[in-house]
């Protein structure tokens, strides 16, 4: 990402000026190479576990919740716009804010954001087909965006001019303008829920900060939903739709997702972390939460996320050493879809019918089982994987049983259900566009572009993965044979000993 030219020095006389404190004896804020995260703090001396780095006066973040928008176009048509959902109402406060100039209280804040990004969002089509396999592109939600922005946004724009001039529109409401507040949310943001303690609840109790799910430090699976991130039907924490007036339980307050000065400049790194936010009644603190080194980088965390989540939000990747000594990121997952499994079992069984296939499918969705399956370095068969094409590989009667007791199959392994699975993984593979060899060839090169570069450690990073899981398969279908062939062999053995003779 591409920072404007402000210096650091500029947002910490902000910072402190708006009230927040900082300890420049412990901590200093400099510029690193793009590669290395860009923007970040390092400890200029050594520091304890516990140390408060920084503090955060609560009105000092830029949320709904803070920003005087939504009162100023009026609550109740705030909510008649849909506002109040997802990320369009604090996108929209953003644009406000920043079309307001020094007249914000934000305004030296925003001035030091990025102003591009090199997440795949604004990839052009030639650097995004290098993706292709990967689930990047299906979850960047390009049209996703638009709509939310013509459907949304621009009816609220044009039903208030007086807060959203026309002579405004096109240098601070416009679609990219949209993107990039979207993108400052998706990779900066963290989830300040509203202070829940009572009046005379003691003040100086400390609560960890969750962080939006889809901010730069996600750690925390319930987030606001996120326009600029598009899960594929079906994934585990896709929103569900409802029928109109019907409310998700537990929905979170979008109003949580806050963007938070000075915190936000840190960097992440896999397993890495060594500071955390903490929120008490009135303000936040970045908290050292291990010992750092003086000349160490200050880490916050972004839970630890794949490759490709890494650069969908943050235009970057984390490259270290794997348990089994090659480099790549400890975190990858690759995502097989439901429809990957009954593909492969069809081309096993052609002899299922589609009937049952849908039949079966749409039960076992309605029992509330995923019908996306995550393989990661830990190498374990995920048990809905396997649970499914058990489920496929029921005759008519066991089906017909399992339907009635309402009990998906139980996740064995046999070499039926292996061999299906390899197959599924097999045909995974065939949707990148180039092999583990071609890959690792092609990262030698010195004329890579960064983009063409990170995408091909995304996908190959997944390759390997599936690599791996085929190896192990091919391994216990073998100890399945070799038993079954011993048991075998004891059966048909002679019986000697203690046997009766029989008569003639």
């Amino acid at each position: 990402m591409v920072h404007a030219p402000q210096t650091c020095e500029a947002l910490l006389i902000w910072f402190q000026k708006q009230g927040g404190t900082v300890d420049l004896t412990s901590m200093g804020l400099v510029d690193f190479p793009n590669s290395e995260g860009g923007r970040g703090a390092i400890a200029l001396k050594d520091i304890p576990e516990g140390h408060v780095l920084f503090s955060i006066p609560r009105d000092l973040t830029l949320s709904t919740r803070t920003s005087s928008l939504p009162t100023l176009f009026g609550l109740d048509e705030w909510k008649r716009f849909k506002l109040g959902e997802g990320w369009s109402g604090l996108i929209l406060s953003m644009m406000w804010e920043a079309a307001q100039g020094p007249k914000s209280k934000w305004s030296e804040y925003m001035s030091i954001l990025p102003t591009s990004f090199d997440t795949p969002m604004f990839w052009d089509e030639k650097d995004l087909a290098e993706l292709q396999g990967t689930s990047i592109v299906s979850k960047l939600g390009k049209e996703d965006a638009e709509e939310e922005y013509k459907t949304k946004l621009v009816p609220a724009l044009e039903s208030r001019p007086d807060l959203f001039p026309s002579s405004e529109r096109e240098t601070h409401y416009s679609f990219h303008t949209f993107h990039l507040m979207g993108s400052r949310i998706l990779s900066r943001s963290f989830d300040v829920e509203k202070w829940q303690g009572d009046e005379d609840e003691d003040e100086n109790e400390m609560h960890e900060a969750n962080t939006s799910m889809g901010s730069a430090m996600d750690v925390d699976e319930n987030r606001a939903a996120d326009p600029h991130s598009h899960r594929p039907e079906g994934e585990e924490h896709d929103e569900e739709e409802h029928e109109e007036g019907e409310e998700e339980e537990e929905e979170q307050d979008s109003s949580d997702t806050a963007m938070v000065p000075m915190a936000d400049m840190l960097n992440a790194r896999f397993g890495s972390e060594n500071a955390k936010l903490f929120h008490e009644k009135t303000d936040l603190k970045m908290i050292a939460t291990k010992p750092i080194k003086a000349g160490e980088q200050i880490w916050n965390t972004y839970g630890d996320l794949p490759n490709s989540e890494l650069l969908r939000r943050y235009g970057h990747v984390d490259i270290m050493a794997l348990p089994n000594g090659e480099q790549g990121n400890p975190g990858d997952v690759v995502e097989i879809r439901a429809d990957g499994i009954v593909k492969a079992v069809h081309e096993i069984y052609p002899n299922i019918t589609e009937e049952s296939f849908s039949e079966r499918i749409d039960w076992w969705l309605e029992e509330g089982e995923d019908d996306v399956f995550d393989f990661d370095w830990d190498l374990e068969l995920p048990d809905p994987a396997l649970a499914i094409i058990r489920l496929f590989l029921l005759s008519e009667a066991e089906w017909i049983k399992a339907r009635e007791k309402s009990k998906p199959p139980k996740p064995k392994a046999d070499t039926e259900v292996l061999t299906t699975l390899k197959r599924a993984i097999q045909d995974r593979l065939k949707d990148y566009l180039t092999s583990v060899v071609e890959d690792e060839a092609l990262l030698q090169r010195d004329d890579l572009t960064l983009n063409h570069r990170q995408a091909i450690v995304v996908r190959l990073g997944e390759k390997k993965i599936l690599d791996s899981f085929l190896t192990k398969i091919a391994g216990l279908v073998e100890q399945q044979s070799n038993k079954a062939g011993k048991r075998k062999h004891e059966t048909e053995a002679p019986v000697k000993g203690h046997g009766k003779k029989s008569k003639r």
